[in-house]
């Protein structure tokens, strides 16, 4: 199929929009056109994510429409790649054309090539060793600015909730040398920002051939992507509470361009929850880690994610987190309802007890409380002086322009005409919730 256009849409986390990139790159190694017009596409393919049940409903949704674009055009090819294509496997086979997990995006265009109407194909194997270490992405982002690098694949944590583990396998960390020559080549073609990207980032971990020095942690792999250029800067998600160390923190500190921003995912304030989910730290191993960033970096961004109405969570494990979240006023989350997700240890183990109401009732709770407390701690950034990286004009203003300060805090601020990647120095002189309003001050 080598010289036919190919359409992709991805779904889920940062991770999954770099594993898009990985896939077009081997495509048009093999002759492949990418096309953003579904209407052009000889291939349609869906990379997709497992974690809750209403992003796999939603695929379910999109094969559909693919499929009036396979009736409309002879020959068309429907894909379903990443983590759900893991999860599902046959099921799959019966309602599209090719079936391919994260672990097998090298064969892609030979399985495109095998494809017929009633020969569909499927390759799901989990590996070990791969990290397409030596694939340059085709970058989809639209401004040249921010761009995603996987450091890592897999996860060893196991946590009970989690589909993760058994869509994309066991950690296995990419080599470091691969990682910083991806970042300066980034650099040099004028990107201004890059994300390390990994299911736990603080414990990758580099170990060097045998016979050869130079084993390489997260630190070690942050201050060697910083040292890059003081103009590049560095984010990383997403960080472990029981593995983020203090040399993690110390790094950041040290260096202005790693930018002062820790999405921190706590789940639950309630340590008996924490336990039944395998997080493997408890509430106040959590708060701890939280007193020593701001301790260290005082103005460090913190975000997270919560999970309402996990298997037997009782009104006091719930007000558990209302109370957390209140004590560390994160400046964002992402909060969700609990989705049983087959296979995974809390589907055997524990009953899905908390009826639908009662989940929806104590997320709405959750959701309210972070609104006050991104309120509020946006209500701290006023008069302070930041360095933001402009990302283009404001959605709700053309005359205004917008960009992230290092906390990852959104600033809107008048335009002088810069341009995409320009840096702005800007006061903040009031907020919403979800944005710092600012003025400019050079």
């Amino acid at each position: 199929m080598a010289g036919k256009n190919i359409y992709i849409e991805t779904y889920g986390c940062q991770m999954n929009v770099n594993d898009s990139e990985v896939i077009l790159s081997i495509l048009q190694d093999a002759g492949f056109q990418h096309t953003e017009n579904i209407e052009d596409a000889d291939v349609i393919l869906a990379n997709t994510c497992s974690i809750r049940d209403n992003a796999e409903q939603r695929i379910w949704g999109r094969v559909d429409q693919f499929k009036l674009q396979k009736r409309k055009r002879d020959n068309v090819v429907i894909g379903i790649v990443g983590c759900m294509a893991e999860r599902l496997k046959d099921k799959l086979l019966k309602e599209v054309d090719l079936v391919a997990g994260p672990d097998s995006y090298r064969t892609l265009p030979q399985l495109l090539e095998a494809v017929t109407p009633d020969n569909p194909q499927i390759n799901v194997l989990l590996s070990h060793e791969e990290t397409y270490a030596d694939i340059n992405p085709v970058r989809l982002d639209k401004n040249g600015i921010s761009a995603f690098i996987s450091i890592m694949r897999g996860c060893n944590n196991v946590c009970s909730y989690c589909v993760v583990p058994y869509t994309r396998g066991a950690e296995r960390s990419r080599d470091p040398h691969t990682i910083v020559r991806e970042a300066r080549n980034l650099y040099e073609k004028g990107y201004k920002e890059v994300t390390l990207l990994g299911q736990n980032v603080d414990s990758y971990l580099w170990k060097a051939p045998e016979g050869e020095e130079g084993n390489v942690t997260f630190p070690q792999l942050l201050e060697m992507v910083a040292s890059i250029s003081p103009e590049m800067r560095v984010r990383f998600s997403t960080s472990h509470p029981k593995d983020i160390s203090d040399d993690v923190i110390y790094t950041m500190a040290k260096y202005e361009n790693i930018c002062k921003h820790i999405h921190l995912p706590v789940q639950s304030g309630s340590s008996i929850m924490l336990e039944k989910m395998r997080r493997k730290y408890n509430r106040e191993w959590y708060l701890e880690r939280v007193d020593k960033i701001r301790s260290v970096i005082p103005d460090c961004g913190i975000t997270t994610d919560v999970i309402a109405g996990f298997c037997g969570e009782t009104e006091q494990d719930h007000q558990d987190t209302l109370t957390l979240m209140e004590k560390v006023v994160f400046d964002s989350a992402f909060m969700f309802a609990y989705s049983e997700r087959p296979g995974t240890l809390a589907s055997k183990k524990y009953p899905d007890d908390i009826p639908y109401e009662e989940k929806t009732r104590r997320l709405n709770e959750i959701i309210a409380l972070q609104g006050r407390m991104s309120l509020k701690s946006n209500e701290k950034e006023i008069g302070k002086r930041l360095k933001v990286l402009v990302e283009g004009p404001s959605k709700k203003n053309p005359e205004e322009l917008c960009g992230r300060a290092s906390s990852n805090k959104m600033c809107v601020f008048p335009s002088r005409g810069e341009k995409p990647g320009d840096y702005c120095e800007v006061e903040v002189v009031s907020v919403t919730s979800a944005t710092l309003i600012c003025r400019r001050i050079d």
